[in-house]
């Protein structure tokens, strides 16, 4: 009786293990996401040239919070004012990590950043994907990576003890220069949550060590993930 008992716990104790082991995918699944055209879609030309714009505020000082739709994919987002200087050093993160991961020829962000300023100075009237277009053709390049960051809380108290936890929601797309097609996207959307709010954000908490982490901290728990799915070709 007790070996058929042993038995009984031991398989009970096996399908737990796999349907957390399920759940944790899941919820990586949900926080973070990427999207890239079927294979029979591609034209597998190698990718030479990269214009890394990067991150700037969907909302900005001012404006009201509110549920708003990303313009290049249609996806929603809680979003609220981001400051400036949120998006420039998660652009100075991104760019960093595509030096340290690819062998293509990046434009870094302030060169691109300055044809964007251009533009707009000379009342070009254009939408934001026509606008990615113009400075990706200005720098002969194949491609231009851009995106927005909606939402950038920082947490409210310190690292083992706080009243808001930090939140953070980003996106970025793979832009095809010649014909505006978007041939990759990826989104980051997450609140930090303590292990006993949430058992299955075993991920989070073992990179955070234990701790609550700042906005940028969260937000690079995000960004080298999304990076790793960034094709090669198209």
């Amino acid at each position: 009786m007790m070996f058929v008992l042993s038995s009984f716990w031991s398989k009970c104790y096996k399908s737990l293990s796999v349907l957390v082991l399920i759940s944790l995918l899941l919820l990586s699944a949900c926080s973070m996401q990427s999207v890239q055209l079927p294979r029979e879609e591609q034209a597998l030309h190698r990718i030479e040239s990269i214009v890394v714009f990067g991150f700037r505020p969907f909302l900005s000082r001012g404006q009201e919070p509110r549920m708003v739709r990303s313009p290049l994919s249609g996806a929603i987002f809680k979003a609220e004012p981001v400051p400036e200087k949120a998006a420039i050093d998660l652009t100075g993160e991104l760019f960093s990590e595509l030096l340290n991961s690819r062998k293509c020829r990046l434009i870094p962000p302030g060169q691109a950043k300055g044809v964007f300023s251009n533009l707009l100075s000379s009342g070009a009237a254009a939408s934001d994907i026509e606008l990615f277009q113009e400075i990706g053709l200005a720098f002969s390049s194949d491609t231009i990576l851009a995106g927005y960051v909606y939402r950038w809380k920082e947490r409210v108290g310190t690292e083992y003890a706080i009243e808001l936890p930090a939140s953070v929601a980003f996106d970025l797309y793979l832009i095809r220069t010649k014909d505006r097609k978007i041939i990759w996207k990826a989104r980051f959307d997450k609140t930090q949550r303590s292990l006993s709010e949430n058992l299955f954000d075993l991920g989070t908490f073992v990179k955070s060590r234990g701790r609550w982490m700042s906005a940028k901290e969260l937000a690079m728990v995000g960004l080298p993930q999304m990076l790793k799915t960034l094709p090669k070709k198209y």
